[in-house]
């Protein structure tokens, strides 16, 4: 519940100084908020939240019985943990935010990934994953790079610069995301490594014991 709490916090702290500051510079509130969608952290920390809140409110409901499926909260660590590497390696260096912005930044770049990394390791319980689901994985960002290409093509706007198909052409682009493609696997099969041979080690203790 703390960490739903503090994601939804951050979301909404972050959606109310971009449409603030875009008003003191006469962007429209709607161009911000359609901006504010754009971003992978975004989604994923809305998907975070989501995917915390729905089985908290409504457990039995449809909906929450596949939010708290462990192979889904597998994949939310998996996107959110790959924001977290991002941001530290190709994009914090970008800007500067200070104040609330910072604290936004703080939240969902840092903070919420790694607290619901301990999170995943402490509650969520072992999927048994299978190896190619780490290539089933992919589909979220997959679509994101989709969106994000159509989105720029219509107004030559892209969130992050190594997506921006203006600067590097798509061939460029082609190439980072082929790269981001492989480290989105590699952090995948990463997990499904732990949750096959580590998760669940508790579990044959107990039935060695018994």
């Amino acid at each position: 519940m703390l960490l739903a709490l503090t994601g939804w916090f951050a979301l909404c702290l972050q959606l109310y100084l971009g449409v603030r500051i875009g008003l003191e510079h006469g962007v429209p509130w709607s161009a911000t908020v359609m901006n504010y969608f754009s971003y992978f952290t975004i989604l994923t920390n809305l998907l975070l939240a989501i995917g915390l809140t729905v089985p908290l409110l409504a457990p039995a409901s449809r909906w929450g019985r596949f939010l708290q499926q462990p192979a889904l909260r597998s994949a939310t660590l998996v996107y959110i943990t790959i924001v977290a590497v991002i941001y530290a390696l190709l994009l914090r260096q970008l800007w500067n935010p200070t104040g609330l912005r910072l604290l936004g930044d703080t939240l969902l770049h840092r903070v919420i990934p790694a607290a619901y990394l301990v999170y995943w390791l402490l509650f969520v319980p072992p999927a048994r994953l299978r190896w190619w689901v780490a290539l089933q994985w992919l589909s979220f960002p997959g679509l994101y790079l989709a969106y994000t290409l159509l989105r720029g093509a219509l107004i030559n706007r892209y969130p992050y610069p190594f997506l921006n198909v203006g600067k590097l052409g798509y061939s460029g682009v082609l190439f980072n995301s082929m790269m981001l493609a492989l480290v989105f696997v590699a952090m995948g099969t990463l997990i499904i490594v732990y949750d096959r041979h580590l998760k669940t080690l508790p579990v044959r203790s107990l039935r060695r014991d018994s």
